[in-house]
């Protein structure tokens, strides 16, 4: 995943967005990330990577999925989420 690809596709916010907001607030908590433009208060799919990247951000070879990968699995996501 590039740094410009949304991680949160809900409210199109991007993984630089995210990093940023990680370096400048340095939040102790993967919830607090919902205070950068609203990233995780969606669908819910963006979470367990916005977790990851909160716990690696000292380490900037985060691996993501790449945006093609990470948008087909959201969509199945929120199909399961839906079927619920």
């Amino acid at each position: 995943m590039n740094d410009d690809d949304e991680i949160c596709l809900c409210f199109h916010v991007s993984k630089r967005k995210v990093l940023q907001y990680i370096r400048v607030e340095r939040p102790k908590l993967a919830s607090q990330l919902s205070q950068c433009y609203g990233a995780g208060t969606g669908c819910g799919w963006c979470r367990p990577f916005l977790q990851r990247l909160l716990e690696q951000s000292a380490d900037q070879t985060t691996s993501l999925p790449d945006a093609d990968t990470y948008a087909s699995k959201r969509q199945r996501y929120r199909k399961e989420q839906e079927n619920k």
